[in-house]
């Protein structure tokens, strides 16, 4: 199934419960599709929701409300039926809005261009927690709930992990002249999937992330704009060339192209709320949504693919007894070598700017 949405899109979404996918434009608008599987996807919401690019998209509120980011440096709250604006943060950040992430119910999370992580509280709208952490844009997000630790990735060569519960950044990796672009917790929390610039997937384990522990090559030298787990032990990753590939990290390393969006770079990738569709936007300007039980018959179809190179120590997970709070007494590194700028999911959350 494909979605032309006429302009590049820099994120997407699917609705928590409906048949909704959104898409966030170089334009500034945000579009919403109905899909079904016998038809055509039909927009039922356009929105001119900044005046530069729509950078983030998440469905929050049981998707009653969406959000969306933007180099303005606002964050934008949206009602999912009527087109009507909840909200607006204006200079949320003190430069581009590129990532957004759900934490709690009351709670999210924003990354911005000039390095720094922001918590939102969403009943009194305001900024609860600001981390200082990168010297760099960030790259992407995701969260440990069990643990109250939010991860980031940063233009700058890192990666941060922060601890919401003691409001302190809990510790930084030293500086990686493999830009980490992507992040995907896997193994059950005990591995930290990055992908990077120079295309290598870099792997930390759980509370040891000063330095990344093994490198996987399979996909060097294309860039991995994207990270979405399918399992404990696969990950699909969108790359620079224009191909999804399904990637087995652990503990077998095989790497299984299974879409693609011709030579265009894959931004981004999501799941429908069913896990039905696979969900992939790309500089061709074509939102497409691929069946997921067909793509995974056509790699058992296929030969076992190319096995992918390590350039570092195999990294088994039951290498080493991982204290999962072990960073709490590390030392916070200093921050890597400041790079060049060169560009750049929301669950439900409860009454988003309820008192409004």
């Amino acid at each position: 199934m494909e979605i032309n949405v006429k302009n590049i899109a820099f994120d997407l979404d699917f609705h928590p419960s409906n048949q909704l996918v959104a898409a966030g434009l170089i334009t500034g608008n945000l579009y919403v599709y109905r899909y079904a599987e016998d038809s055509e996807p039909q927009r039922v919401l356009k929105v001119r929701a900044h005046s530069e690019s729509c950078r983030a998209v998440r469905f929050i509120n049981e998707g009653r409300v969406i959000l969306t980011g933007s180099p303005d440096c606002s964050i934008l709250a949206t009602d999912i039926e009527t087109g009507s604006p909840v909200a607006r943060l204006e200079n949320s950040h003190e430069k581009a809005v590129n990532r957004l992430v759900n934490l709690t119910e009351t709670t999210i999370a924003s990354g911005g261009d000039e390095g720094h992580i922001k918590v939102w509280d969403t009943r009194q709208q305001t900024c609860c927690n600001s981390f200082k952490v990168h010297e760099e844009y960030i790259t992407d997000m995701t969260f440990e709930p069990d643990s109250m630790k939010l991860l980031g990735t940063s233009g700058d060569g890192t990666l941060s992990v922060c601890n919401l519960r003691s409001s302190k950044v809990q510790t930084q990796s030293e500086f990686s002249e493999d830009e980490p672009l992507s992040i995907v917790i896997m193994k059950n929390g005990r591995k930290v999937i990055c992908g990077t610039e120079s295309g290598t997937m870099l792997l930390y384990s759980w509370g040891f992330f000063k330095d990344c522990s093994d490198r996987f090559t399979g996909l060097s030298p294309n860039p991995v704009n994207a990270l979405l787990k399918l399992d404990e032990e696969r990950v699909i990753t969108g790359t620079e060339n224009g191909l999804i590939n399904l990637v087995g990290i652990l503990p077998n390393r095989i790497i299984q192209p299974i879409a693609e969006h011709s030579e265009y770079p894959v931004e981004r990738l999501a799941f429908s709320h069913d896990r039905k569709y696979l969900g992939s936007i790309s500089h061709d300007s074509i939102l497409k949504m691929w069946d997921i039980d067909s793509l995974l018959q056509d790699t058992g179809k296929k030969a076992e693919g190319k096995s992918a190179a390590a350039d570092s120590d195999d990294d088994e997970d039951d290498d080493m007894d991982m204290d999962m709070d072990k960073d709490d007494i590390l030392p916070k590194s200093s921050k890597g070598t400041k790079r060049k700028n060169n560009g750049a999911g929301l669950d439900t959350t409860s009454d988003f700017f309820a008192d409004l």
